[in-house]
């Protein structure tokens, strides 16, 4: 394809972050409608990637391709396919929505806030875009700048604690990630580093080679996913980060490591795939319950929700861990969905903090009747959490559960035991909070704005959308999927 989508979705945000860091310090208005700006434009590309889009092959599309540094077979290869596509959509929608609420919520140094939030979206639009393995760790690691100074610099509590945690346990895993991009450059011949190129000498690595690869990659993504024991990251950078970077946390760079397992660990070491299914399939269940365990003792709501996050991950892994073409269709559907619902309930949990200056579950009391819009639609988010039928959240779980059970037929019944559970900790918080006697404390709270609405509503359309009809996000990953499962299983 002649017109360059791809790194146009890639860098015009990079443009917008150059300019804001141009304007003087005192021109604010003018960098958040920059940001606005720049976040849109690629938002409306995404809408053109999605229609242009042809689920039917598996093959690559909107590809560039160009030599980059040759004596190291390096190129600038970007393309995209059914796993990548929704992905790339994702990351434009939660990116702009966290630019349009962030407008009321950051007040102090916006100029740098905005250049930052920016440069957030560069690197995650890279990583997956990125067919070439210089290229891809590059963006993977841009993603780490950013994040490490908006949480340190904007956040709460224990802000710069949260921020390092966050930069060590993904430096963490980004130093085993290169050390297996070393090892397979030096193992392939002639030396490469293109994905495919990779992926169709997949055959020809050693089965010992191929373990010790899949286990290298493990560490990096098992870190971003993030799967136990590599969780305890998660909890206190969510309740420490801005609203807006806890949406983006959440929604989009939890699915870099899945992304990552989909995109490389599986079709490049299916030996290992195959191997590790069962450990992993196992981890998933923990993540699941144990998960779940901890959201039924949170005091704090944004906390319950970052663990209800661990959870829910879960679920991904469960579905990915079984290698089966709907098992792993859940997964994404899962990183979809969740995506959706849980960047919409960190907004949500902003907005409330916003006005009540506390997250304390057992502070408020019969909400709905002060603030009915926003409590129902708190609600609504809440339900696509616990998987009530008719949202996104249940078609994920029950693709995930269907497609992992011939694999995993202990696992799977015990993992039910999580949609149980998350559906207690969210009753009873919806109880909680929204229900019973008005604590007359909250007298004066004021209801969501029209500029909050507006950040939530397309979150709540696609939401239901896909859970009432998912059959345009089926058909778009189907091609991808069953082409993965292929070559891992042969």
């Amino acid at each position: 394809m002649d017109f360059p989508i791809l790194t146009l979705m890639i860098f015009i945000p990079f443009l917008g972050m150059i300019l804001i860091l141009l304007l003087k310090r005192e021109q604010e208005s003018a960098a958040r409608f920059l940001a606005a700006l720049f976040s849109f434009i690629p938002l409306v590309l995404s809408f053109i990637l999605l229609a242009r889009y042809d689920g039917s092959t598996s093959g690559l599309q909107f590809v560039e391709k160009y030599e980059w540094i040759p004596s190291l077979g390096i190129t600038y290869f970007l393309g995209a396919d059914g796993l990548s596509v929704p992905m790339l959509f994702l990351t434009a929608l939660l990116c702009f929505v966290s630019v349009i609420y962030s407008f009321g919520d950051i007040k102090e140094r916006v100029r740098q806030y905005f250049a930052f939030l920016l440069l957030l979206e560069v690197g995650m639009m890279g990583v997956f875009a990125a067919l070439d393995f210089f290229l891809f760790y590059i963006f993977w690691e841009i993603v780490l700048v950013p994040m490490y100074f908006l949480i340190g610099i904007w956040g709460h509590g224990r802000k710069e604690y949260s921020a390092i945690k966050f930069f060590l346990y993904t430096l963490f895993g980004s130093l085993f990630m290169l050390v297996g991009i070393l090892a397979l450059y030096f193992t392939v011949e002639p030396h490469t580093l293109n994905m495919m190129v990779l992926i169709e000498k997949a055959p020809e690595l050693a089965r010992g080679f191929q373990l010790l690869a899949f286990v290298a990659f493990y560490i990096a993504f098992a870190v971003k996913v993030p799967i136990f024991p590599f969780h305890t990251w998660l909890p206190d950078a969510h309740v420490d980060a801005p609203t807006a970077v806890s949406v983006i946390l959440a929604g989009i760079l939890l699915k870099m490591g899945t992304y990552g397992f989909l995109r490389i660990s599986y079709p490049m070491f299916p030996e290992g795939a195959i191997y590790f299914a069962l450990p992993i399939g196992i981890l998933a269940l923990i993540n699941i319950v144990y998960g779940a365990l901890v959201c039924m003792a949170q005091k704090d709501l944004k906390k319950m929700i970052a663990y209800s996050s661990v959870s829910h991950m879960g679920y991904c892994m469960l579905g990915m861990a079984a290698i089966t073409v709907t098992g792993i269709s859940g997964c994404v559907f899962q990183m979809v969905s969740h995506g959706l619902i849980t960047g919409a309930l960190f907004l949500l949990v902003g907005v409330l903090y916003e006005r009540a200056h506390t997250r304390e579950i057992s502070a408020f009391g019969g909400l709905w009747i002060k603030v009915p819009v926003y409590s129902g639609i708190m609600m609504l988010f809440c339900l696509g959490s616990l998987g009530l039928p008719g949202l996104s959240g249940f078609v994920s779980e029950f693709m995930v559960f269907v497609g992992a059970f011939p694999v995993f037929n202990v696992i799977v019944p015990l993992a039910v035991i999580g949609v149980v559970l998350t559906a207690a900790y969210f009753l009873r918080m919806i109880q909680a909070m929204f229900l019973g006697t008005f604590n007359t404390k909250w007298e004066g709270l004021t209801e969501i704005s029209g500029r909050e609405i507006f950040t939530v509503i397309p979150l709540a359309i696609l939401m239901v959308g896909i859970g009432v009809y998912p059959s345009p996000l089926t058909n778009m990953i189907k091609a991808t999927i069953e082409n993965i499962v292929h070559l891992v299983t042969g």
